[in-house]
């Protein structure tokens, strides 16, 4: 079952700007739920972000891979 969340929410979970959710979505690489302002994404289709125990410094989450394009014919 998928956790929906909004864009913005998807971007703190993965420490990534709200940008790349909106990029990652277009490119395929993760699912968009509903249309406009009710757009929500699957947080169980990305990477969490990590803290650096160290510095403090937030990781960002590996990217979604792309999906497996069919070969073009000649």
């Amino acid at each position: 079952m998928p956790a929906l969340v909004t864009a913005q929410d998807a971007a703190h979970y993965t420490g990534r700007p709200v940008g790349t959710i909106w990029r990652w979505a277009s490119e395929g690489r993760i699912t968009r739920y509903g249309t406009g302002r009710t757009v929500r994404y699957d947080v169980m289709e990305m990477t969490p972000r990590t803290v650096d125990e160290d510095t403090g410094e937030v990781v960002p989450g590996e990217p979604p891979p792309l999906p497996e394009r069919a070969p073009r014919a000649a």
